[in-house]
């Protein structure tokens, strides 16, 4: 891997991971069909990395949110153990983001069990591009058919966070978009567009986070080659500057109106993939 190729793919990584385009689907396109230089097992720390610079674009965008979400779970955890106190509890609405967040992330242990199937279907092109379609139909029916709600941190419910969180699940699968799945589905749900965006990437926290110690122990364990390790950096340096700009544009996005046109492009993409697919 050269350092051009780690900048390029430190960009679709960047651009991909928060765009409702879906960057393992990007990913099985450039690996598979364009037989570019990327593959999980021989390049894994690179994976790692591009993980994380990915997280440091969420935490660097959302830093104020997540601070008071810590801060006031565990304030609320400090005064649930103090048996003197005499005031009836109360969840701040950022403290009740922070559980719904946690309770949302547990449909992923079930994709958990899956996990060997889901990644051969990383070399399936022909189910990569039918993702890809799909994940344009649901974006275009968020789009036209969604009237967008009015729930926020203070109205979501225990309901809404389980089926957003089942959608993020279902999302593993190369080709559907986990921020395009998980927006559409909380639009669904009557999240109002921008609770609906700032959730599903706070939501991708601990997902990312947790697929990035899972891959960390298997660097560790298989020993990783720190040889390319400069090669790699840059790759983490590019995804977490594109993601952080990538972030601000999908809210720009969704205060405009919404995602019709990246819809198209993932049909164009999708139906290339599939015609590719069939002639390679």
């Amino acid at each position: 891997m050269t350092v051009l190729m780690s900048i390029f793919l430190g960009i679709v990584q960047g651009v991909a991971e928060f765009l409702p385009i879906s960057s393992s689907g990007h990913l099985s396109i450039l690996q598979n069909l364009l037989n570019m230089d990327y593959y999980e097992e021989s390049h894994l720390l690179f994976d790692v990395l591009l993980h994380l610079g990915t997280l440091v674009s969420i935490c660097a965008v959302y830093r104020k949110e997540l601070k008071e979400m810590l801060s006031d779970g565990m304030e609320y955890l400090r005064m649930r153990g103090d048996s003197e106190a005499d005031e009836p509890l109360v969840l701040k609405p950022t403290a009740r983001t922070l559980l719904f967040i946690l309770i949302g992330t547990l449909p992923l242990f079930i994709a958990l069990i899956f996990s060997g199937s889901i990644a051969r279907l990383f070399f399936n092109t022909a189910f990569v591009g039918f993702a890809l379609i799909v994940t344009g139909g649901l974006l275009y029916v968020s789009d036209k058919y969604i009237k967008r709600g009015k729930k926020t941190e203070k109205t979501i419910q225990l309901a809404d966070a389980v089926v957003i969180g089942f959608a993020q699940a279902v999302a593993t699968l190369p080709g559907l978009s986990r921020s395009g799945t998980t927006i559409a589905v909380g639009l669904a749900r009557g999240l109002s567009g921008s609770f609906a965006v700032r959730f599903s990437l706070l939501l991708s926290i601990p997902a990312v986070l947790g697929a990035t110690i899972i891959s960390l122990y298997w660097v560790i364990r298989d020993g990783a080659d720190f040889s390319l390790f400069l090669v790699y950096f840059a790759g983490f340096v590019v995804a977490a500057i594109v993601g952080f700009f990538a972030i601000q544009f999908l809210r720009r996005i969704m205060a405009k109106g919404g995602f019709t046109k990246i819809a198209f492009y993932c049909w164009i993409v999708g139906a290339a993939t599939l015609l590719l697919s069939l002639i390679l």
